[in-house]
């Protein structure tokens, strides 16, 4: 029996699939996950007029702005080189504004807690972007939906807990803000037809065992200028919740 021409191209589109998700190491909320009490994750480190920080509240802080370091990249590149269908291109703008707003309110939470974070993603992370910017195509679009729909789903419960948990307001906003941002961009990268739930379900409760030192983000450099993720007001997208304001002393960079 022959097979149609539309039935050949969800064969190979699921042959793409199939391939980026085993060639990727998907980047996990190393720092984060695995690390409740018996982790010392509760060991007060700063005490706020906002309230206490505690160690899960600092590598939040650090781990939210590092996640925009590598998916707003991943965002642009999307809105570039997606070629499944617009809904890829909307994932794309929406990676892009949603971390924009999200990097904000990170780095200025960072700032009134006394919390530092680095400039870079993680090496992991970093490889992600490049393995990705190295395909086309299909091939392109599967990447850049399975890894950042994967580490989406990881982040979801961390942030669940530390809405739960912190004893800091400026934290419990950042962690609301967050949540809306990732509620947002599931079922945008769902609308891609890309993501292939099983294999997802899979990656994001057995994430990859790496090094610290390859999934956790670099210390700041000193005299280092802080990076900023430009926000793109023209795409007229809605990321999850207000599209917080820019610390005014940062230099804004692409980002990318």
């Amino acid at each position: 029996m022959r097979m149609s021409r539309s039935g050949i191209g969800a064969v190979v589109l699921f042959g793409v699939l199939r391939l980026a998700l085993t060639a990727l190491a998907f980047p996990g909320v190393v720092g984060l996950e695995g690390k409740g009490k018996d982790g010392g994750q509760d060991r007060l480190v700063a005490s706020t007029r906002y309230g206490p920080v505690t160690e899960a509240d600092r590598d939040f802080v650090v781990k939210v702005r590092a996640a925009g370091l590598w998916e707003y990249p991943l965002g642009k590149l999307a809105m570039e080189r997606g070629t499944s269908s617009k809904a890829m291109q909307a994932a794309g703008e929406h990676l892009v504004v949603g971390h924009a707003g999200l990097d904000a309110a990170c780095r200025r939470v960072a700032a009134e807690l006394g919390i530092i974070p680095s400039d870079e993603a993680s090496p992991q992370q970093r490889g992600s972007v490049r393995t990705a910017a190295g395909r086309r195509g299909q091939e392109f679009d599967a990447t850049a939906v399975a890894v950042t729909r994967v580490t989406h789903g990881q982040i979801f419960p961390v942030i669940a807990d530390i809405r739960a948990t912190t004893r800091n307001t400026e934290v419990r906003e950042l962690a609301d803000l967050a949540n809306d941002t990732v509620l947002d961009h599931l079922p945008v990268l769902g609308r891609t037809g890309l993501v292939r739930y099983g294999d997802v379900g899979f990656r994001q409760t057995a994430p990859a065992k790496l090094p610290e030192d390859r999934g956790t983000p670099p210390p700041p450099r000193p005299g280092e200028v802080t990076a900023v993720l430009i926000p793109r007001p023209d795409l007229d997208v809605r990321a999850g919740g207000p599209t917080p304001s820019l610390v005014p002393a940062a230099t804004p960079t692409s980002g990318g």
